[in-house]
């Protein structure tokens, strides 16, 4: 099987959890490109200026749910509309510390929300995104 995750965008307002988790990506990838921004509006404009210069966003953004000024359900709902629904093949896992059941419930609303996990992430998490959520067979 061979992994088509080639790019990651964090999105998480605390700088060393960015740290950690790019640590985390790195080591069960190191060829992951990894971008992290700590506001929703920074990520709305990356995000809209890798679109506008017709570079690929990424494969893969972990949000935090909780986020100063825009929060991430308000992510959600901005980006969904940068890019068309049936043209949309990045992913999007709520990665956050809020393990209330409300939030998981309402995240399963997001057609663009594909998991949900909790802080902190890790190698072992990593492998099992991979393979549920990016993972082609091997052409012989």
């Amino acid at each position: 099987m061979i992994s088509k995750l080639t790019s990651i965008l964090l999105v998480d307002d605390n700088e060393d959890d960015n740290l950690f988790h790019e640590i985390a990506i790195k080591k069960f990838d190191p060829g992951i490109r990894v971008i992290s921004k700590e506001l929703c509006k920074d990520a709305l404009e990356f995000l809209i200026a890798e679109i506008n210069i017709g570079n690929p966003v990424p494969d893969l953004i972990f949000l935090d749910i909780n986020l100063p000024m825009i929060n991430g359900w308000e992510f959600l709902q901005k980006f969904s509309k940068l890019i068309p629904k049936e043209t949309c093949k990045t992913k999007i896992i709520l990665l956050t510390t809020s393990d209330n059941p409300d939030d998981i419930q309402k995240s399963k609303a997001w057609d663009l929300v594909v998991d949900y996990y909790t802080k902190p992430l890790t190698c072992d998490n990593m492998i099992t995104i991979a393979a549920k959520h990016f993972m082609e067979p091997e052409v012989a």
